[in-house]
């Protein structure tokens, strides 16, 4: 399966006393990024989504440690996830853009 995952969090910090006013949440998502890289599941991270690739158990636990490490440091968090559940298909994460790609220089 591939999961397409945005984790965000919402609202100041637990710690909001050490950081900045205008810090924004590029900090929480790349501890997020992390923690998914973590896991060792193949894995993209683009400006929107970070793409992980797996059977179900190891991608949902990947997408529970980024929520977690997140929610450790903010009140509460957004999470966007969709999943592309295809059995017995793996190495779709470039397999895909690939077939795309070929069709893209079709004439």
């Amino acid at each position: 399966m591939i999961v397409a995952v945005s984790i965000s969090p919402s609202g100041p910090p637990l710690d909001a006393a050490e950081q900045p006013a205008d810090a924004g949440v590029s900090e929480a998502v790349a501890q997020a990024v992390r923690a998914i890289r973590a896991s060792g599941l193949p894995c993209e991270t683009n400006a929107m989504f970070t793409n992980i690739e797996g059977e179900w158990d190891e991608v949902m636990g990947a997408v529970k440690q980024a929520v977690d490490v997140v929610a450790a440091r903010y009140p509460r968090v957004g999470l966007v996830l969709k999943a592309d559940i295809r059995p017995g298909y793996d190495g779709q994460l470039a397999a895909k853009v690939q077939r795309v790609e070929e069709h893209l220089h079709e004439r």
